[in-house]
């Protein structure tokens, strides 16, 4: 699957990924694209075979803490919305952690992983020892390798505890841990605390405080309870693309580690999409910052199929994805000087063909434009060809250079006006991309 790796209609942001047996499985929140608030009264489950990372199940949900059509509320005591869960395995029970907004949080617990996940208790403790006024924050739990449990949680300021691990909602007395990641640079803490053990490493993942706030950042320790040591940031939700707040977590998935994150929709912070780049960690512990791409887990895109306008990677000058309906979702607001890119489609050896045709559909905004294709880079790539587009809703074709080998792709826009006015067509809204696809 490519990037969105969900089907394209659903929203999963804040996601924690987790391997559970022969499945890989993602939680987390679960937005609304024509929402106005983040998240949702209810959360879901979705899961792959970690033997075919394209063949994603819905579950349904999971956790509610409002009634619907389906289900009764799994809380009494709030209907606010549910944040950033996370979902952690002991003796073979799978244990649900919801922070929900404004309220006290809870764990729900399931004999299976997809849940669903019955109520068993809020957080337990005393004042004194639960930070963030005891409503745990976005927060990640760690089952250390000795069988004990540790959560870490916070908003603009971090906080620890250890769990009780005969009951997994009590937090012990005198646990509580301040400050486990500072406010102060280069560490910059916010929130999305994700806990990670490898080998004899733990990992805090988190979101730095704006302006790096698009950002997932990582500290290690050679201790559950730190110090913690910043080491960077591994992706960048914001880089050539609508930036917005970042939430997620590794996982190594058939030895081979990925991040999980998500990205913005429909001009907005609220209505975000689940995400994956492969990622690599070093000997030194340390991983290095991967772009974003349109890959998902795949390998590359194949550029003769039919594609989705809205897997694009680099979205600049204004133009955004936005949800028309559930099966609508296309590329808008493309004015002159807008920028869409993807990585990266493989062209395959064909060294016979010296042109093929690029067809791109569009929905019309009554203005003339053309597309600029470019290979690699968006400023200095090899342009392969112009397609230009009308005013009206239609598929539109070029004849273009033909390609081999992988590239990315940049579609650079331009308008076709000229005269005395040519000025005032800057700003105009130029046409709405759907999909586009390349043929021999």
């Amino acid at each position: 699957m490519a990037n969105p790796f969900l089907p394209l209609w659903e929203y999963i942001p804040d996601g924690e990924p987790r391997v559970f047996g022969d499945r890989v499985y993602i939680y987390g929140s679960h937005d609304r694209p024509d929402s106005d608030a983040f998240c949702d009264y209810k959360l879901k489950v979705w899961s792959a075979p970690i033997s075919d990372l394209n063949k994603w199940e819905c579950h349904g949900d999971s956790f509610h803490t409002m009634d619907d059509r389906d289900h009764k509320a799994d809380t009494d005591w709030t209907n606010k919305e549910l944040y950033a869960p996370d979902v952690v395995e002991k003796d073979g029970k799978y244990y649900l952690y919801a922070y929900i907004l404004h309220s006290k949080g809870c764990v729900g617990v399931s004999d299976y992983p997809e849940g669903p996940f019955k109520l068993l208790s809020q957080y337990k403790y005393n004042e004194e020892d639960a930070g963030d006024e005891g409503v745990f924050n976005d927060v990640g739990v760690l089952v250390d390798d000795d069988g004990r449990v540790y959560a870490y949680y916070g908003f603009e300021h971090s906080f620890m505890n250890e769990i009780n691990p005969d009951n997994m909602y009590e937090i012990i007395e005198g646990s509580l841990k301040e400050n486990v990641l500072p406010e102060e640079p280069p560490y910059r803490f916010f929130e999305a605390s994700s806990p990670r053990k490898i080998g004899d490493t733990y990992y805090l993942i988190f979101s730095p405080k704006p302006p790096e706030g698009q950002r997932l950042a990582y500290a290690t320790s050679d201790s559950p309870t730190g110090p913690f040591t910043y080491r960077g940031y591994i992706v960048d939700n914001g880089d050539q693309y609508p930036a917005g707040n970042n939430h997620g977590s590794i996982c190594c998935i058939n030895g081979q580690w990925y991040v999980f994150y998500h990205r913005m929709t429909n001009n907005t912070i609220l209505s975000r999409r689940a995400c994956v780049e492969k990622i690599n960690i070093l000997p030194d512990g340390t991983i290095p910052t991967v772009e974003m791409t349109s890959l998902g887990f795949e390998e590359y895109l194949s550029p003769y199929k039919i594609n989705e306008a809205e897997i694009a990677c680099v979205l600049m000058g204004g133009c955004y994805v936005t949800e028309k309906d559930f099966f609508t979702r296309p590329i808008t607001n493309i004015k002159h000087g807008a920028i869409i890119g993807y990585k990266y489609f493989e062209f395959g050896n064909d060294y016979s063909s010296k042109t093929m045709k690029f067809f791109a559909k569009a929905i019309g905004s009554g203005g003339k434009a053309r597309i600029r294709i470019l290979l690699d880079d968006y400023e200095n790539g090899e342009e392969i060809g112009v397609c230009d587009i009308d005013t009206h809703d239609g598929v539109y074709s070029a004849t273009v250079k033909s390609v081999t080998g992988r590239h990315a792709v940049f579609f650079v826009i331009e308008h076709r006006y000229g005269g005395w006015f040519v000025d005032s067509f800057a700003e105009k809204p130029l046409f709405e991309l759907v999909s586009f696809s390349f043929a021999k």
